[in-house]
């Protein structure tokens, strides 16, 4: 078993152009001054991260750790969820994707890809330098239109669409490999890799690559109707990255699943602030303990109805709660000692 690490915040949702929110300085005490551990970064936030700057020097690197450990936290990840996405956009997207890429390579999707590509294979070099362990992303779709088709999909579309996809994260998971970091896709609808299903489809497309890995997000389950705890009975060597964010489903007579294109506090599945919505927290922390999973509990928090100012007071001690000090031995060790096979046989009457 294994303590799991916390509690930490992942920045993207709170990042701003106003004080403390527009610096990675402000953030550090603002996230500290709150309780928080670590930090998960993101990438597109200019403001707290070069990673062009980044890729090509160390100093900046090691400068950058020591000033977010001069607060008391650490770095838990580093985040391209919106440039992972740019790597694999079905022309349907394409206007609506172009606001995630820079001006020079809007309206050119073969361009924006190689951007993408580009970008994340620079964001590995940059979390090997920081010396992390996992990076969170998005796969990107090129599939997703035809997840529930009407007309049916042609037989050998998902295939060629896994085969694709796999083409173009292949080069990046290699070099993700060679900087000894494993990349975690946050498994989200509206991704190809949205479920366990499409995440092994994924896993063969890659030839089982050892860097393709899960950030186990279960607010995302929650909005599928899937068993979020059994998931971790079956990938838990696999989840290497964890979001702690609350949901809840809630189906009426007139909406389920789909939402009915209601905004998000009208639907039936919507996100919640930590312990407002419907997750079993206890029973995940307790899974992923005694699976030994190594991952810091990052709040990612999207709540549709509490103010992101009290969801951020709440998240750090919400989570350091659950977080079990894994047993270092079994309460029943006194019973224990070596082996007597003579008392054995006795007691087995044999």
């Amino acid at each position: 078993m294994k303590t799991i690490k916390g509690p930490a915040v992942f920045l993207a949702q709170f990042a701003g152009s106003e004080a403390p929110f527009n610096s990675l300085e402000g953030m550090c005490q603002w996230a500290s001054d709150l309780g928080y551990k670590g930090i998960q970064i993101p990438t597109w936030e200019a403001n707290l991260i070069d990673i062009d700057k980044a890729a090509e020097s160390q100093i900046y690197c090691d400068e950058l750790k020591r000033k977010v450990e001069s607060y008391g936290l650490q770095i838990t990840e580093l985040s391209t969820h919106l440039q992972g996405q740019l790597v694999a956009v079905n022309p349907a997207y394409d206007t609506m994707f172009d606001g995630f890429a820079p001006e020079a390579v809007r309206n050119n999707p073969k361009e924006r890809t190689a951007w993408a590509i580009d970008f994340v294979k620079k964001s590995g070099t940059v979390s090997g330098r920081l010396g992390l362990n996992s990076h969170a992303t998005f796969s990107g779709a090129l599939m997703w239109h035809t997840m529930y088709p009407w007309p049916q999909r042609p037989n050998g579309l998902v295939e060629m669409g896994f085969k694709e996809l796999a083409n173009r994260w292949i080069p990046i998971l290699n070099h993700f490999d060679e900087m000894g970091v494993d990349v975690c896709f946050e498994l989200h609808p509206g991704e190809d890799l949205h479920d366990g299903i499409s995440f092994e489809r994924f896993l063969e497309a890659t030839k089982n690559h050892k860097r393709a890995n899960i950030l186990y997000d279960p607010s995302h389950f929650v909005l599928q109707q899937l068993d979020y705890l059994t998931f971790i009975d079956y990938y838990h060597e696999r989840i290497k990255a964890f979001h702690v964010k609350d949901a809840e489903f809630n189906p009426t007579g007139k909406q389920g699943v789909y939402g009915g294109y209601a905004n998000w506090k009208d639907r039936a599945g919507r996100f919640r602030s930590l312990g407002d919505g419907q997750v079993d927290f206890k029973s995940i922390f307790s899974k992923l303990t005694t699976y030994g999973c190594d991952v810091w509990a990052v709040m990612e928090w999207e709540c549709c109805i509490k103010s992101s100012s009290q969801g951020a007071r709440e998240g750090a001690p919400f989570i350091q709660k659950h977080i079990i000090e894994a047993a270092e031995r079994s309460f029943d060790d006194f019973a224990g000692g070596e082996t007597d096979e003579n008392q054995i046989k006795n007691i087995l009457g044999i």
